[in-house]
């Protein structure tokens, strides 16, 4: 059974998640509910209180969950945000592998969101929260990201990816130092992440890192060598597109 707690101060709200809960994820069973910081903060911090998981709404009353957060210090459980839309919340939460769904709650989205967590087991929460609000706090300085791999969970600087290779549902990502982290996201996910950053989808099966561009080699079809001495291919259908970014790069656009 995974024991959780929810942070919701809309009262249809709490309902919907309790009620979704309850019909598609019964192995979860809310211990625990809190519609303010202040309100959450007396509940979190009761002797020998303790949940696997909690499920927190950004905006409260009182100020955004953020600050409950930082005066519970190190965190002992997993954390599934649920949120409206927000741009630079959702983007923190795939760079630090944060759990979250979106209003209104899609059934699925947060199945897969429970059968992520992992009870028992702190995860490192503390250092992914820490990744989270570097994004969170400062979007355009992107520099630290984590990696749900199939042996754990890593930490990496960006600026130290030199390529992510597809495979199937899973992504090999290839370092700078020879090491290789086999990630259980899609290559999609990478692309759409790394997006913006200097990362550039040449291939279905690939996605690299444009400043370990070592040599493209023009002829049919054409292909890349990086600097770790892969020969990455470019797709007909991606090469107009590639050459054009290339075009601009030269010219500092």
């Amino acid at each position: 059974m995974i024991k959780a707690a929810i942070v919701e101060d809309e009262i249809k709200g709490l309902n919907n998640l309790k009620n979704l809960l309850k019909d598609n994820c019964p192995d979860v069973k809310v211990i625990a509910e809190a519609s303010s910081i202040e309100e959450a903060l007396k509940v979190f911090k009761k002797p020998n209180f303790k949940v696997d998981v909690a499920f927190l709404d950004i905006d409260l009353p009182d100020g955004t969950v953020f600050q409950m957060i930082n005066q519970l210090g190190d965190i002992k459980f997993d954390i599934i945000f649920v949120t409206a839309f927000e741009k630079f919340a959702i983007k923190a939460c795939q760079y630090s592998s944060i759990g979250y769904v979106l209003k209104p709650i899609d059934p699925d989205i947060l199945k897969d969101a429970v059968e992520r967590i992992d009870p028992g087991k702190t995860n490192k929460v503390t250092k992914r929260l820490d990744v989270f609000n570097k994004h969170y706090n400062h979007p355009n300085a992107f520099e630290k990201m984590s990696i749900s791999a199939l042996d754990g969970l890593y930490f990496i600087n960006i600026k130290d990816i030199i390529r992510c290779e597809a495979e199937d549902n899973y992504t090999h990502i290839h370092l700078r130092n020879g090491d290789k982290i086999t990630a259980s996201r899609t290559i999609k996910y990478y692309e759409e992440l790394l997006s913006g950053i200097n990362f550039y989808r040449v291939h279905k099966s690939h996605l690299i890192n444009l400043n370990y561009m070592m040599k493209f080699v023009k002829g049919d079809g054409g292909y890349l060598v990086m600097d770790d001495a892969k020969k990455i291919e470019v797709s007909r259908r991606r090469r107009p597109a590639f050459m054009e970014q290339m075009r601009r790069l030269q010219e500092g656009i």
